[in-house]
């Protein structure tokens, strides 16, 4: 059992000799290897950045659309968009949200019946969007209480003249004053203000509108009369399928007005397309990362293409003395893989420094690593090295000692 731990020992022993070679050689050309770990090192950087870069931002825009309200599915009439038809489909009315209030599968149902109107506070006037809600809306949206109260049943069924606002209407019509009990008239009707909540931003919302939100059945008869709602928001409970409460509500509402005259949008169909599109998107720009990493992979094969011919006689020399093809071909390998992986590891360095700079001077949302994305980067490195170091490895291990010493 000697011989072949002789022999593995004595492999090892090679090993080590041809990298501690490679070492040698790297250290005494600094600049010729920095230079070529270059084109590695910037291809790294681009590949592991870009990759952060699309995942931070798909985790930015489906955040958004989650604080939009979650499993939300909105219903409005018409059959699709734009449809010119849709001002004439009065079906949408109370009847539907109390079938719907009682679905298992929903969390809260509320109706929205939305009109634009002047706003007035005193010597102040603005122009808001006015929107008639049920007590479920702010439940149903996610929305936040930050002050006060919000709208509870009582209010809907006396149709009560009260009013919640967010903190853009405060600040372009009550100013510094406290809000909550102030009035305030919404076209000629006094509104009495009984909440405040957190003001929305992000995905699909403007943060320069001004929003009231009244009760809809005080809308419905003091404002604009009219008995059927705009749109009506469900929102699903959790550990539902959005998919599947989206078919059982369609098929409830068609069964009530005897044809399918509404058209539905859900924040679960926004999140699958952001995520197609996005992933479209790293690819296409990883692809560009991609060939840049090429780029490099060329670089490192020159360089060493360039090495063999420059340390001709040092090859020539060691051969001579008894260095197998194999030796040289693995000096040479070795080579080439430690500076495509030590260019790997500079190019990570590089794109989490980029990552921190840019966690600097953009706030609104972060670069995001993943540990896969690294890994991939690293694996590329090493491949880099092996696939375009073999062939300058390989025109070294197959020079003639002789040509070799007799070329100066």
């Amino acid at each position: 059992h000697t011989a072949p731990a002789k022999g593995s020992k004595l492999g090892w022993d090679r090993y080590r000799e041809a990298a501690r070679m490679a070492v040698h050689a790297m250290l005494a050309h600094r600049m010729r290897t920095f230079l070529t770990m270059l084109g590695i090192i910037i291809g790294i950087a681009a590949v592991v950045s870009v990759v952060a870069l699309g995942q931070g931002a798909r985790a930015k825009v489906i955040n958004d659309i989650n604080a939009m309200g979650t499993n939300t599915i909105d219903i409005f009439p018409g059959k699709d968009w734009g449809d010119e038809k849709a001002a004439s489909i009065q079906t949408l009315n109370e009847r539907d949200l109390d079938a719907l209030l009682g679905q298992p599968y929903l969390e809260g149902a509320s109706p929205q019946i939305a009109t634009s109107g002047q706003l007035r506070y005193r010597n102040k006037t603005s122009t808001g969007n006015v929107v008639g809600v049920g007590s479920d809306f702010f439940r149903v949206k996610g929305m936040t209480l930050t002050q006060g109260r919000l709208f509870d049943e009582r209010d809907i069924q006396s149709r009560t003249a009260v009013a919640v606002v967010d903190g853009k209407t405060i600040e372009s019509l009550l100013g510094k004053e406290d809000p909550v009990g102030q009035v305030v008239l919404v076209g000629t009707l006094p509104v009495r203000i009984i909440g405040v909540v957190a003001q929305e931003t992000g995905f699909g919302r403007s943060s320069q509108s001004v929003s009231i939100w009244l009760p809809y059945s005080a809308v419905m008869s003091r404002l604009i009369s009219q008995n059927h709602f705009s749109q009506i928001t469900i929102r699903v409970k959790d550990g539902i399928q959005p998919a599947l409460a989206e078919q059982a509500a369609v098929a409830l509402l068609t069964q009530r007005h005897g044809v399918k005259d509404f058209f539905t949008f859900s924040s679960d169909s926004i999140i699958k397309s952001v995520e197609k599109t996005t992933a479209t998107m790293t690819l296409l720009v990883s692809a560009i990362a991609v060939i840049s990493l090429i780029v490099g992979g060329v670089g490192v094969m020159n360089i060493m293409l360039v090495s063999v011919v420059e340390r001709t006689r040092e090859i020539g020399i060691r051969i001579a003395v008894g260095a197998r093809q194999s030796d040289i071909l693995q000096q040479f390998l070795i080579e080439a893989v430690m500076v495509s992986l030590l260019g790997g590891l500079l190019g990570i360095g590089l794109a989490l420094l980029i990552g921190f700079v840019f966690s600097l001077f953009v706030e609104s949302f972060q670069m995001s690593f993943s540990l896969f994305s690294i890994l991939m980067a690293f694996g590329c490195s090493s491949l880099i090295g092996i696939l375009f170091g073999y062939l300058p490895a390989r025109n070294a291990a197959r020079l003639d000692p002789v040509e070799a010493l007799a070329r100066e």
